[in-house]
């Protein structure tokens, strides 16, 4: 099943790996079914101490698991998933399929948690506004209820909590070594998640105009405020509050969905193809005419609702029409 749906290419060398664009024949699971059940998606601060427990745990068991997805490098399910995420960097960042992209891929998280680690909770989200102006004291950071504090020393490993002694196996960019999980706190880079940025993207009348601003503040806002690991454009999945950073950035595109949901359910724009700038600042391959080929959208530098979405089998292919509305049948979930 793994080789239908992706081919990769590995070079000589063991310490790093070339990519290829995934390669399949079904385009999309889309579906038509009703949403059943909503889960709830909530802020970090609004779990209680047993909530964030069982997440936590929920993180270390996926980190703990055997790899099974063949990817090279991996040897954990959680560097599976950050896998998805590095062979996808250069299609899904600076592109219109971002929000998208991204939104199937916190599914993609949830759903492993789920389905291999017995998780029951919700899929928390951090809600950067309120750590805006004072990022240190922010609960995630929290040595036994959060994720560990800031790092340490010349590699600016984290030093306390539940993934103080993780090896990451995948980076940087795309390297194959083993290395900690790294921070390095950057009090004013959340100051792009504050209120006046965020006023500005809700200010954005159209997809066309917003994705970027979302790409530009906040979230960079979150990526730039841990730094380390979470600096890395292709393996910031490494350290789990990526995962509420992300959530967090869902959760503001679909309040900006909500505002004109019957409009904005439909509305996608955006290259398919990032800048010659941004691959060049971020070290990321090119893509090749088989991503474009391959994407849904005839071979076209335009994002459509047909897009295809890929996280490389760990969950089926979706489109972009497929994850446009979060209670849409292949997703369901509400924010609170």
């Amino acid at each position: 099943m793994y080789a239908s749906v992706f081919t990769i290419f590995t070079i000589a060398t063991t310490a790093s790996f070339a990519i290829a664009a995934p390669q399949v024949k079904e385009r999309s699971n889309t579906t038509s079914a009703s949403c059943g059940t909503v889960s709830q998606r909530k802020s970090w601060v609004d779990l209680t101490n047993d909530e964030k427990t069982a997440y936590l745990d929920a993180e270390v068991c996926l980190m703990s698991l055997p790899a099974t997805a063949g990817f090279p490098g991996a040897q954990t399910r959680w560097d599976d998933l950050q896998f998805a995420h590095i062979n996808s960097t250069n299609v899904v960042h600076d592109v219109g399929g971002f929000l998208p992209w991204h939104r199937l891929y916190m599914y993609t998280h949830i759903t492993m948690l789920q389905n291999e680690c017995n998780y029951t909770g919700v899929q928390p989200y951090w809600e950067e506004l309120l750590d805006s102006s004072n990022l240190t004291a922010s609960s995630i950071f929290d040595p036994v209820y959060g994720f560990g504090g800031d790092g340490n020393g010349t590699d600016e490993c984290i030093t306390d909590g539940p993934f103080a002694n993780v090896t990451l196996h995948l980076g940087p960019i795309y390297e194959v070594t083993d290395h900690c999980i790294s921070r390095s706190l950057n009090d004013n880079a959340i100051k792009w998640a504050n209120q006046t940025y965020l006023d500005i993207v809700f200010a954005a009348q159209n997809y066309s105009a917003a994705w970027p601003l979302f790409s530009s503040w906040p979230h960079t806002a979150g990526h730039a405020a841990i730094a380390g690991v979470m600096l890395d454009v292709t393996c910031s999945p490494g350290d789990p509050i990526f995962f509420l950073h992300h959530t967090n950035l869902d959760r503001l595109w679909w309040e900006w969905q909500a505002m004109d949901l019957t409009t904005r359910l439909t509305d996608m724009d955006g290259q398919n193809v990032p800048t010659a700038e941004y691959i060049a600042e971020m070290g990321i391959y090119n893509v090749t005419d088989s991503w474009l080929d391959y994407d849904g959208d005839n071979g076209g530098n335009v994002t459509t609702l047909n897009h295809t979405l890929s996280v490389l089998g760990l969950v089926p292919n979706a489109t972009i029409a497929d994850v446009m509305d979060i209670q849409g049948g292949l997703l369901c979930y509400e924010y609170v």
